[in-house]
């Protein structure tokens, strides 16, 4: 365990080095391929006597999106980006929003918005883009195996589950995983789709499941559009010292596996790098839900506890989740 930690400390200290030399240094333009995606349709927006009908309108559009990032995909043979494309555009899958610039963002919904009583939005940390958000690792793989997981627990309760990549998520191995920059600009992103789930569904009851670096997009946004549940797992931090500091009204969760590498990361923060104190500690009072053995992974991996937990926080079932000590 000393010379793991060790190893991150090193680790951490090269990093924060080439955070340095990266603020100094102007990072050089370069094309994009890729098309603005088109306006989005608001939420809530009532047609007729359906007041749903935004919904459909705004899949129809974004699914045009997809289909032309594919076209142009196919046409500069991006080859990685054309079959993840292909995949998004199956048949029965619903979108959000979409942009195929950069890494790309991508929301998609399991289950009915409109008539849910709950929903949960999982927030991804680094390392997410279009290439990878089908995997269980990544935003909709996990939201896939939490809307699973949720059906098992409670076939006869109408829950949607949202997988926001809705920001430009850092890289792992870059200066940006260590400032809170990027999740600064997800987070208003995060209160956006909040007030628009408000709008659409207002009786609806709504959980952050966040992980790793979106739990500090979580912690940001936790002022905002009021949320019922808040869960931070994998977390580096939140950038406050305790819940009361976020300013929320919503019950904070916090769990980490015991497998996580997370857990020999410092928890500081000093001179804008860190994200301080470990929502798992005891003087955070979040809280604390037992994840188990997982991995920084594989919180979302079936039959493990960390799945189960969080498909109870997202049902609200408060007194079901179990609970583990304070590390």
């Amino acid at each position: 365990m000393a010379s793991a930690r060790r190893r991150i400390r090193s680790a951490l200290a090269a990093t924060l080095a080439a955070a340095a030399v990266a603020l100094t240094t102007a990072a050089a333009p370069s094309g994009d391929p890729y098309a603005a995606p088109t306006a989005a349709v608001p939420l809530g927006t009532s047609v007729g006597t359906n007041p749903g009908a935004s919904l459909d309108a705004r899949y129809g559009a974004v699914r045009h999106d997809i289909a032309r990032a594919w076209e142009t995909a196919t046409r500069v043979h991006d080859s990685a980006m054309r079959r993840s494309l292909a995949d998004l555009l199956a048949p029965g899958r619903q979108f959000l929003s979409f942009d195929a610039r950069g890494s790309g963002r991508v929301v998609e919904v399991f289950g009915d918005l409109a008539s849910a009583e709950r929903i949960a939005v999982v927030v991804p940390g680094a390392d997410g883009r279009v290439t990878n958000f089908d995997s269980r690792k990544f935003a909709g793989g996990g939201a896939r195996a939490l809307a699973g997981q949720i059906r098992a627990e409670a076939p006869d309760t109408d829950v949607a589950v949202v997988a926001w990549l809705g920001y430009a998520a850092p890289a792992s191995l870059s200066p940006a995983i260590l400032t809170d920059g990027r999740a600064i600009g997800g987070s208003h992103r995060l209160e956006g789709l909040v007030a628009e789930l408000r709008t659409l569904n207002p009786a609806a009851s709504v959980a952050l499941l966040c992980h790793s670096y979106g739990s500090v997009v979580c912690a940001k946004a936790a002022d905002g559009p009021s949320v019922d549940d808040i869960a931070f797992f994998g977390s580096p931090g939140t950038g406050v010292d305790e819940a009361e500091d976020l300013h929320t009204d919503a019950r904070v969760w916090a769990g980490r596996g015991s497998h996580d590498w997370i857990q020999l990361v410092p928890h500081a923060s000093l001179l804008g790098f860190g994200f301080g104190a470990d929502p798992v500690s005891r003087g955070y009072h979040a809280r604390v839900f037992d994840a188990g053995s997982v991995g920084h992974s594989d919180y979302f991996k079936p039959g493990t506890a960390s799945l189960r937990n969080l498909a109870r926080i997202a049902l609200g079932r408060e007194s079901e989740v179990g609970r583990a000590d304070y590390r």
